[in-house]
């Protein structure tokens, strides 16, 4: 089985597609560091949870992965290759998607147009409503998407669980390696949650490099592969989930540092 292609993001990166080498300084809100030496890694077919307290740099950190900040020093690596991201055009060359937690999506415009949302195609000096429909509609039948009986019924008209599915859709649209997800269940029922998880999984099981973002365990342990802690702005450690029990990644989350967990950086 050939090896899965990797991406580093600050010192090695970010899924074997990215690796993060070294993002020794990242400077946010009046001048002040919020990262400081991290190393991240997530890798193609895997969901890799980021997870980490209020204000542990978990924001900055896909922001800077994003191209919205531009960390002082550190290298990017993806597929291997060093590369620069310099803003959010770069990323998504590279094929970097965020799916934010607001999910930026469109109440009045149905799903169709929020899909295509600042990427329309044209035929001539119109819409072309036709393809957009069609590749909308594969790309929603490629995730195994069956709770949305229209493409065409407004945003306006889904639940949380469904507005979600959307957003993530649209980011793997694009032919995209790595998709970000920032607290995809946070607002989220029983039903619903189950749904969005159901979705994660398929996205690494299509080879594409996820990054959940969450601070509910049940939801990382269910999903992710690996683990990245984040504290106080530095990574604790970055462990394969079933190396460790929920206790020692909340230690890791609270304090820094838990016993017995390898991975842990001194």
């Amino acid at each position: 089985m050939p090896e899965l292609p990797e991406v580093e993001v600050v010192r090695k990166g970010l899924a074997k597609h990215i690796k993060n080498r070294k993002i020794e300084k990242a400077k946010v809100r009046n001048n002040v560091n919020v990262l400081k030496g991290v190393d991240f890694d997530t890798y193609a077919g895997k969901v890799t949870a980021l997870v980490g307290d209020n204000g542990a740099g978990k924001s900055t950190l896909i922001k800077c992965i994003a191209g919205i900040y531009t960390p002082e020093s550190g290298d990017f690596l993806f597929d291997g290759q060093k590369v620069e991201i310099n803003g959010p055009r770069d990323a998504t060359e590279l094929g970097i998607e965020i799916v934010y937690q607001d999910l930026a999506l469109c109440d009045n415009l149905d799903i169709v147009h929020n899909m295509f949302l600042g990427r329309e195609q044209k035929k001539g000096p119109v819409l072309n409503e036709t393809s957009m429909e069609a590749l909308a509609r594969k790309t929603l039948d490629g995730l195994s998407v069956r709770t949305v009986k229209s493409i065409r019924q407004t945003v306006a008209s889904l639940s949380g669980g469904q507005r979600q599915t959307v957003a993530i859709a649209r980011a793997v649209l694009w032919n995209s390696k790595v998709v970000i997800l920032d607290e995809p269940t946070a607002a989220l029922g029983v039903a619903q949650t189950e749904q969005v998880l159901n979705l994660v999984r398929r996205l690494a099981d299509n080879g594409l490099a996820v990054v959940l973002i969450s601070h509910n365990l049940n939801d990382v342990f269910e999903v992710a592969d690996n683990i990245a802690a984040l504290y106080l702005g530095q990574m604790a450690a970055q462990v394969n989930k079933d190396e460790v029990k929920p206790q020692q990644v909340i230690e890791l989350i609270t304090t820094g540092k838990s016993a017995g967990v390898s991975g842990v950086k001194a």
